[in-house]
């Protein structure tokens, strides 16, 4: 089951709520910390006891099955789906070889160890560290919150006013924990499906490669390996575009927290202090209260429980609201609301000025409130000059650089985008713009095109059927998936439909150059995923969707000649097949036994050396349950993971070379044979002329 996305905005309200999913990532992250300290003392047992090698295999496979892996969102992609179920793959391998005796390599720890102490360290300890802070911080801002409260209206203005700079001092440096700790754990949890993952399949490489009877077997697992070896690579790049647009969401939530509410939410929720009339006095209660304006609903619930009592959450109808004077009670921010429910005013106390304010506002309250209006930016169209310049774009970068290292995916300078498309929007000459002209680069074309394309008013793929095309990209019946995708293509505006048309096509036509420009479909949708389909709230879960988004560009550019080749007969999408249970009963994947050009795959090397070793042919893809499709796909070339392990053998560079503008790359040599056992297995070598390293990420 996976855990509910933690929005940044809760974090400012940090409700009840908000505490518990919270708690629900930190109980998480301290089982991955227990799981991580149990591979490394297993891993570190199996090295340094090879007397009682079958017995360490043993219980390092039943730690690997007993694993699950928790993702943020309520679907798994493809990717994901296979990466959760690699350990119980990997158990599997292991336990029909554990009766075999095999030799450790020499860099077994530096294969599996030291990555997973890094990540435990570096990533898991960074966590903590904020946890402790983000703790400290709400700590001491409630307790001076408490304080402030309890001051008299009676005191000197300058000492209320230095009250209240202390109170939102200390609530801004408190938020900014909050968010930073939120960012962090949420990181964590998703760097982790590779971070783990990546090293445990390069230890078990080394584990398995030098044993001569384990030939067979490890020939008939090279299929999953490179399975895996791609959907870790895809599930990498999804992660960095999706941690590019939290960022970017984080950064706004910091200069105004209060204007990325979702909706369906309560109007405004937060907590009020009730002033409650006993017979020997007054008392202040705390509550968590969430206020919706549509049916004047207003919720209280307790957050200070009397010894003896069980009070619930308390539901009013609200009448009215109006804001209670400073010389009638003793308490400050105080306002009075009349309800269906009890007889007479019920007084309520805010938090400060500002949040009385607000609260006074969302109830309608007898004092008007003034914001200032929030400028809208300029946002261009569909129109005829938006095609125009569309075509230009495409028709340059066919003609000049459709085989360019990174074509859309390296970043062109800010300054020349701003001036080409100025110059071609310029109302009094809209469109008198030559691309092909020399002073327009490659990389400010395609960089233009992405820009204009990401700030319509509106996405080509429409906000109205964001929601189908993604809950279409989650199904796991393939046949429903690309059905669903062709019918909703023809359910979009003609101008919306032309122009997808048109681009994907273009990109049909890139892709076909992936051996020179490096750009598959799949990079090719982690580019123009979030920049045709962007989702109409900028929030945590939203962001989550990326990868569903990229999905559906990946069908389109796939499939294109069958989707446009016509609408579909009835014009509708097939009915909709039943949705992923939470917990699946696991299906061992079946290993093809379809030969691999006799080449070895080295766990732990770099895609590129693996590449020169003959292409990614014949390796089966399970997408589903039931028929599992075998697909032949071009060699991809992955980023630069941070936690990779390294090659087997390092040998001098060869060559420098040049990429997408920046500075130069030194090539690595391939892995060479280095035993007897690959020359009696008929393992051939070659050399790789392809950079190694990740483009430029798209920042555009």
């Amino acid at each position: 089951m996976g855990h509910p996305p933690l929005e940044f905005s809760a974090c400012y309200l940090d409700s009840p709520d908000f505490r518990e999913r919270l708690k629900c990532y930190e109980q998480e992250l301290e089982r991955t910390n227990k799981f991580l300290k149990e591979v490394i003392r297993d891993g570190n047992a199996l090295i340094g006891a090879l007397k009682v090698y079958s017995l360490a295999v043993q219980k390092f496979s039943q730690t690997l099955q007993s694993f699950q892996f928790d993702f943020i969102g309520d679907t798994l992609t493809d990717d994901e789906i296979n990466i959760a179920e690699s350990f119980k793959e990997f158990a599997e391998l292991l336990q029909e070889v554990e009766l075999e005796r095999s030799m450790m390599v020499q860099n077994a720890s530096d294969l599996l160890i030291k990555p997973l102490e890094n990540f435990r360290k570096e990533q898991i300890g960074l966590t903590k560290e904020r946890k402790k802070k983000f703790e400290k911080d709400g700590e001491k801002f409630y307790s001076m919150l408490d304080r402030h409260l309890n001051l008299s209206s009676k005191k000197k203005e300058a000492q209320l006013q230095e009250a209240d700079l202390q109170v939102d001092k200390e609530q801004h440096v408190f938020f900014e924990s909050s968010l930073e700790y939120v960012y962090q754990i949420q990181e964590v949890q998703e760097s982790k499906k590779f971070c783990i993952v990546e090293p445990v399949l390069a230890f078990l490489h080394s584990l398995f490669t030098y044993n001569n009877l384990t030939v067979e077997l490890t020939q008939d697992f090279l299929p999953y390996k490179q399975q895996l070896q791609l959907s870790l690579q895809n599930t990498r790049n999804h992660f960095t575009s999706t941690r590019e647009g939290l960022e970017d969401l984080k950064k706004r939530m910091k200069e105004a927290p209060l204007t990325c509410k979702l909706l369906g939410q309560p109007t405004i929720e937060g907590y009020l202090y009730m002033q409650e009339k006993w017979a020997l006095g007054v008392s202040w209660m705390k509550y968590y209260c969430q206020y919706e304006k549509e049916h004047r609903m207003l919720r209280m619930t307790p957050m200070e429980q009397k010894p003896g009592s069980k009070q619930g959450t308390l539901q009013f109808v609200l009448k009215s609201c109006v804001r209670r004077k400073t010389d009638s009670i003793d308490k400050r921010f105080c306002f009075d609301i009349e309800t269906m429910e009890r007889p007479g005013a019920i007084t309520l106390q805010a938090l400060s000025e500002a949040n009385r304010r607000l609260w006074m506002e969302a109830m309608d309250g007898k004092e008007p409130i003034y914001h200032s209006p929030i400028t809208k930016q300029e946002e261009m169209e569909l129109n005829e000059v938006g095609f125009r310049f569309v075509r230009k774009c495409i028709n340059a970068v066919e003609t000049k650089g459709v085989t360019t290292e990174g074509v859309y995916r390296t970043v062109g300078s800010n300054i020349q985008v701003q001036k080409l498309l100025n110059a071609f929007f310029d109302p009094k000459c809209p469109g008198d713009v030559d691309l092909q002209n020399s002073d327009w680069d490659i990389k400010t074309v395609a960089s233009a095109l992405k820009f204009y394309l990401r700030n319509l008013s509106e996405p080509v793929m429409t906000y109205k059927l964001h929601k189908e095309l993604v809950s279409a990209a989650k199904s796991e019946n393939l046949d429903y998936r690309l059905g669903a995708i062709h019918s909703l293509v023809y359910k979009l505006p003609d101008k919306n439909r032309e122009m997808l048309e048109l681009l994907i096509r273009h990109l049909v036509h890139v892709c076909a150059h992936s051996r020179e420009n490096l750009m598959t479909p799949s990079n090719m949708a982690v580019v123009f995923g979030p920049t045709l389909m962007r989702a109409q709230e900028d929030t945590v879960a939203a962001m989550m969707n990326i990868k569903f988004q990229n999905i559906v560009v990946e069908i389109l550019i796939e499939h294109f000649d069958k989707i446009y080749s016509g609408p579909p007969e009835d014009n509708a999408a097939p009915p909709v097949p039943p949705p992923r249970v939470a917990t699946r009963r696991h299906k061992p994947i079946t290993i093809s036994k379809r030969p691999l050009r006799e080449r070895p795959i080295f766990f732990g090397a770099s895609v590129e050396e693996n590449e020169a070793l003959g292409d990614y042919e014949g390796f089966a893809r399970v997408r589903s349950p039931g028929e599992k499709p075998t697909i032949t796909r071009p060699p991809v070339r992955p980023p630069d993971p941070p936690c990779k392990a390294p090659p087997l053998q390092k040998l001098e560079p060869k060559a420098e070379v040049s990429s997408g503008g920046g500075p130069g790359e030194v090539l690595p040599s391939v892995v060479a044979s280095r035993t007897k056992f690959f020359e009696t297995a008929s393992f051939r070598t070659g050399s790789s002329s392809s950079p190694q390293g990740r483009l430029p990420s798209d920042e555009s």
